[in-house]
């Protein structure tokens, strides 16, 4: 079994940054992808970033190339994302993902992701 919790959500007007992070727990030995999706209400969750663990290979959507940056720490266990230049359409539920698979197989479709963290709230308006 794997835990996952985020943080780092908040409010941030357009243009501003926010980092959240991941913070993973139990089998993590087991991982091979870790992945941030974004969900807005009624809305499928979408794949943001994606970072195969132990070689910072990294996917992103196409909406947030060159704005947002997915980092690892695999001392601490811990996965991050950096936004910068927010924009209104990044706000939504932010969700830290987790896989044994590599990213190459699970990137981007939620469903094949085992592990979920709560979500965490980003909020981008003036």
């Amino acid at each position: 079994q794997v835990q996952l919790v985020e943080s780092g959500g908040g409010s941030v007007q357009p243009g501003g940054s926010l980092r959240l992070s991941c913070a993973a727990s139990g089998d993590v030995n087991s991982l091979q992808c870790m992945a941030w999706f974004r969900q807005l209400t009624g809305e499928e969750r979408r794949g943001v970033a994606h970072i195969t663990i132990g070689r910072d290979k990294t996917i992103y959507h196409s909406s947030v190339q060159g704005r947002f940056t997915i980092s690892q720490d695999n001392d601490k266990n811990l996965t991050y994302l950096q936004m910068d230049n927010l924009k209104p359409e990044d706000a939504g539920v932010y969700y830290c993902a987790a896989d044994r698979r590599p990213c190459a197989l699970v990137a981007g479709n939620y469903r094949r992701f085992s592990n979920w963290g709560q979500g965490t709230q980003v909020t981008v308006s003036s």
